[in-house]
């Protein structure tokens, strides 16, 4: 494996804290973010569900509270 700047920066940081050899933590760092896509991909699943059920009424959704929510917001980020 080729450690460039970045990887080896980032390295350095998150090494710093946790001792060890370097391929120990490249392993643990490897394995973390592979169970972070797993993770998220998982909830990228969950969520396209949820929205079918949205989309097919079997989930009751309040479209006027969102409205709400989302005017508020727009005149939050507005100031």
């Amino acid at each position: 494996m080729t450690i460039d700047p970045e990887l080896g920066e980032a390295l350095e940081r998150f090494g710093g804290e946790r001792g060890g050899s370097r391929a120990r933590l490249i392993r643990d760092l490897a394995l973390a973010g592979a169970r972070a896509e797993l993770d998220a991909g998982a909830r990228r699943v969950e969520g396209r569900a949820y929205l079918r059920e949205i989309a097919t009424g079997a989930v009751d959704y309040d479209f006027e509270a969102l409205a709400e929510i989302h005017a508020t917001r727009q005149d939050h980020l507005r100031r």
